[in-house]
């Protein structure tokens, strides 16, 4: 069936000398994975390399099967052209660590424009704004959102956060848990938006503190999450 959609790539991976796998979550029907057949030796034909940059947001046409193997694409442009995303070496950062993650993340085969919605805007946003230190702390924590366990808002008197359940609470959980200046730190990402990150501040520490939160709670509800390869680099570009 030939069906033409909004994409984000969310990976890509080299196959024999001339071919690429990308997979792409797509706005019509959510998870897909594409076999473009000499993309990297063809200099003449539609479909560039360059476009399938990770997270790069585009408009494809694509023949999708229902039998489980690779689709294809037949035509593909870009939908949003990036200013500064793949020049600015934190950014650049960012958006590896959160291609990983969204790689491991996103499974769904079925439309969810909500969440689609939510990955274009975010990324538009992370590129055209200067303050991103904590871009990925706050896009990780409203993800969740969309994939089906948002933890319960914090009060101000809470202390602990419980991992399992998503709650906090005042008195010391017996499950697993974070307390103290870590869940005071991670208290400040509720309720705000994007824009609002310039006026949250966090040392080097309470950032790694907080993503380190942020990943053991994805990993109790995803049990098949896989740690990013690109999560020490991140570490050492935001220490």
């Amino acid at each position: 069936m030939i069906t033409a959609t909004k994409a984000i790539v969310l990976s890509t991976l080299k196959y024999g000398d001339a071919h690429l796998i990308v997979k792409c979550y797509t706005e019509i029907e959510g998870l897909k994975s594409y076999l473009l057949r000499g993309v990297l030796k063809s200099k003449k034909g539609k479909l560039k390399p360059a476009y399938f940059q990770p997270l790069n947001q585009l408009e494809i046409v694509a023949n999708h099967n229902n039998k489980g193997a690779l689709n294809s694409i037949k035509e593909a442009s870009v939908a949003y052209h990036y200013t500064n995303i793949y020049q600015d070496i934190k950014k650049q950062t960012i958006v590896l660590f959160l291609s990983e993650m969204l790689s491991s993340i996103i499974k769904e085969k079925e439309q969810n424009k909500a969440l689609f919605s939510y990955l274009e805007t975010a990324f538009v946003w992370l590129d055209t704004n200067k303050h991103t230190s904590n871009f990925h702390l706050l896009f990780l924590l409203n993800l969740t959102k969309f994939i089906g366990f948002y933890p319960e808002i914090p009060k101000k008197k809470d202390t602990y956060f419980e991992l399992l359940n998503g709650r906090f609470s005042e008195s010391k959980p017996l499950q697993s848990h974070c307390q103290g200046n870590t869940v005071f730190q991670f208290k400040k990402l509720f309720g705000i938006s994007f824009d609002a990150l310039e006026a949250v501040q966090f040392s080097a520490l309470d950032r790694q503190e907080i993503l380190h939160v942020l990943i053991q709670y994805l990993e109790l509800h995803l049990p098949e999450l896989r740690k990013p390869k690109s999560l020490a680099v991140l570490k050492t570009i935001f220490s």
